[in-house]
């Protein structure tokens, strides 16, 4: 798929989702206010930073989708992976917030009201988020987006809490009211979670670690015929767009010509064998040059 194509389908599908979440967090605030609900307003917060989020994602989107040029010879792709740190920042800001204020409702106990409206409520939007949720990572792993799979990480933790908010109704129902304040602090776990989740993966690609594991690269370029051995195997990158490079040893007897041609049939076979390369830089040595 051209990149071009790429970028415009992860663009459509932030749109959809960023009206759908901020839809679910209106919900959520206003009928959390309503009934003094301090879990269900946490829930709320969550899910409009989870719009915040991908706001943030059509940004980074924007940015990550312009050509290469002379200061980017690389592209402009690690925006991408760029955006989905501030994501995860975004998320623990959140889980700052509604930390305090379960421990406010902890010195300052507020017992929520519960009818059938909050169960309606949580229950709608809770199905909006696994639809979201399932859809957004099933196309996030289709594209290789890091946005989109961050984004349905966030959603994930939005699914438990919101999960959580509907079992702290049923205690709350049931005359445990302080079971809003203990799930408030619940949320902000899952919240904090999914943001070390986020930035722990984004800054692997950030800091150019391990795209791919080096001796599953030997094995496929020790298959093909004319290579003796190879070593100095580095992999970097995004899932979709991986840059390696590596020695290969030959017959100190090959001439430049069958040399040139090997170099290729390497770096189709990597291209073929592993999904997101982009690049492959193939550096030949006679074998007897070895130490």
């Amino acid at each position: 798929m051209a990149s071009e194509e790429r970028f415009k389908k992860i663009r459509q599908i932030l749109i959809c989702i960023l009206v759908l979440n901020w839809g679910v967090a209106a919900a959520k605030l206003f009928y959390g206010w309503m009934t003094r609900s301090a879990s269900m307003k946490a829930d709320g917060f969550h899910s409009f930073s989870d719009g915040a989020s991908n706001l943030l994602g059509l940004i980074g989107i924007w940015i990550a989708s312009r050509p290469i040029d002379r200061s980017h010879p690389y592209g402009h792709k690690k925006f991408e992976t760029l955006t989905a740190v501030i994501i995860s920042g975004l998320l623990f800001l959140v889980c700052f917030n509604v930390v305090r204020e379960g421990v406010l409702r902890f010195l300052h106990p507020v017992i929520p009201e519960v009818n059938v409206k909050s169960f309606l409520v949580m229950g709608v939007t809770l199905a909006i988020n696994v639809g979201v949720m399932i859809y957004e990572s099933r196309r996030g792993k289709a594209l290789g987006s890091d946005i989109l799979i961050s984004d349905a990480l966030h959603t994930r933790a939005d699914i438990l809490t919101s999960s959580s908010v509907i079992i702290t109704l049923v205690g709350v129902k049931l005359g445990y009211p302080i079971l809003d304040s203990m799930t408030t602090l619940i949320i902000a776990f899952f919240i904090g979670y999914a943001a070390v989740d986020i930035l722990k993966e984004s800054s692997r690609v950030l800091s150019d670690g391990v795209a791919i594991q080096t001796e599953e690269i030997e094995k496929v370029v020790l298959s093909i015929k004319g290579v003796k051995q190879c070593h100095k195997v580095r992999s970097r990158g995004r899932p979709d767009d991986i840059h390696i490079d590596l020695h290969v040893l030959v017959d100190p007897e090959m001439d430049v010509h069958r040399a040139h041609h090997l170099s290729y049939a390497i770096e189709n076979k990597i291209k073929r064998d592993f999904r997101g390369v982009t690049d492959v830089v193939v550096h030949m040595e006679p074998l007897e040059e070895k130490k």
